[in-house]
């Protein structure tokens, strides 16, 4: 699992008809003291979340394995909806 934050939608109105319902949101990888870091990555939604949160996504093979992106080609699914993360004993976000 990696650690990014949503900056925005990807609509598409022509699609692989197995992607159908699924919601696209692109993400940037976050260090952790919440910086930007890393490229920009392409995710399909499986908990809802929005534009501004923090989140957590997995790619590759196990991008496949969320009740929303079973069996579906998709490379990263955004699986978690961060409330706070610590390092060190500091907290480093809250949401």
């Amino acid at each position: 699992m990696l650690l990014a934050q949503v900056i925005g939608t990807v609509v598409s109105t022509r699609k692989e008809a197995s992607l159908s319902g699924l919601k696209f949101l692109l993400l940037r990888g976050v260090d952790l003291d919440g910086k930007p870091s890393g490229p920009l990555v392409v995710a399909a939604d499986a908990v809802g979340a929005g534009v501004g949160e923090m989140v957590l996504y997995a790619s590759g093979s196990s991008a496949r394995q969320t009740v929303a992106t079973d069996k579906r080609p998709v490379d990263a699914v955004i699986m978690a909806i961060v409330d706070q993360w610590e390092v060190g004993g500091d907290l480093k976000y809250k949401k």
